[in-house]
């Protein structure tokens, strides 16, 4: 597809100059002759998009440099309540979204796929046990939720009587809500110390080396080593429940060995999840158009490169036939 016609198929679009008084006169957008765009775009919302939304942005505005793109985090919560509000064009969601929000009007779009993974401490003295036996489910619930198991030893099966820090998010975000959905629960139904943000509850796990946090896996694992970032590690998890870590669920040595067990399924979804793009409606303004369509064709390029998995290519076609640019 030519990079200066990413919205050519939208009948019109070329030539078209649209004032968006509408939403408060706040912005204009242009689509010029030759098809080139100047306008602004803003998102905010979740941290586990935050990367992925920011590299789109660099790259879109390569190839249209009169547009202006602001992205900020916050949390899915904040972001799909901005986006109903129309306080911005999308609301970065880790999430599904929810009946009532559907329909307050808010449209998703599917535009990336991550995972959230239990953190722990790197130097944490149950590390070899929790690495040859993995943390069952039954005992993250137990954890987490019912307050039930308060050890390390309870934890990783051993006689380790030291306390277990347990840490949760104190803002409205996706990876929360899809971690309890995980143990079977809604995220204010999560114990343990609140943090805000995914850098922040990863800076109290590398802080606290009885730490036990959840995190996406863009904030668990270095963007350019792969690793671990430092002063942490992942638990894995005893998907099988036969209480040991089998070769084919050791994988949390580096990110790609956990991005390609998502993609064969050998990680649980959820904590597995679909990331979303979120609108109050569906886009009108075609170049909000023009930068998401980018984002379900050529950019999907760009999710491995920053961690991501990329969307199977029959919801990128249900999305782009949603935003009216495909038959």
């Amino acid at each position: 597809m030519n990079k200066k016609h990413y919205i050519l198929s939208i009948a019109g679009a070329v030539a078209l100059v649209v004032s968006l008084m509408a939403c408060g006169g706040k912005k204009q957008s242009k689509v010029g002759p030759n098809g080139e765009l100047s306008g602004e775009i803003s998102l905010s919302g979740a941290f586990a998009l935050y990367p992925l939304a920011v590299q789109w942005a660099d790259e879109f505005q390569k190839l249209h440099p009169d547009v202006k793109i602001d992205v900020s985090a916050g949390g899915a919560g904040k972001g799909v309540t901005d986006a109903i509000a129309n306080v911005v064009d999308f609301g970065m969601v880790s999430r599904e979204l929810s009946e009532a929000e559907i329909q307050r009007g808010a449209v998703g779009f599917a535009v990336a796929k991550d995972a959230v993974v239990p953190t722990i401490n790197a130097k944490n003295p149950a590390i070899s046990d929790l690495k040859k036996h993995g943390v069952k489910r039954d005992d993250l619930i137990a954890l987490w939720i019912n307050g039930e198991k308060k050890t390390w030893g309870q934890l990783a099966g051993s006689q380790d009587e030291t306390p277990v820090s347990v840490y949760t998010r104190s803002d409205a975000c996706g990876a929360a809500e899809t971690w309890a959905l995980y143990l079977g629960k809604k995220q204010e139904d999560l114990q343990g110390t609140a943090v805000f943000g995914d850098p922040g509850l990863a800076a109290a796990i590398q802080k606290d080396v009885n730490g036990l946090g959840l995190n996406n896996i863009g904030y668990a694992y270095d963007t350019k080593t792969g690793k671990p970032n430092p002063g942490l590690a992942v638990a894995p998890i005893d998907v099988n429940n036969n209480g040991q870590i089998d070769p084919e669920e050791d994988f949390y040595d580096t990110k790609e060995g956990v991005v390609k067990a998502i993609k064969d399924g050998r990680y649980p979804s959820p904590p597995a999840r679909d990331l979303y793009f979120v609108s109050k409606g569906v886009p009108t303004d075609p170049v909000v158009i023009a930068f998401l369509q980018y984002i379900l064709t050529d950019g999907q390029k760009e999710n491995g490169p920053q961690g991501y998995i990329g969307i199977p290519q029959d919801k990128l076609d249900a999305g782009l036939k949603k935003l009216g640019v495909k038959e």
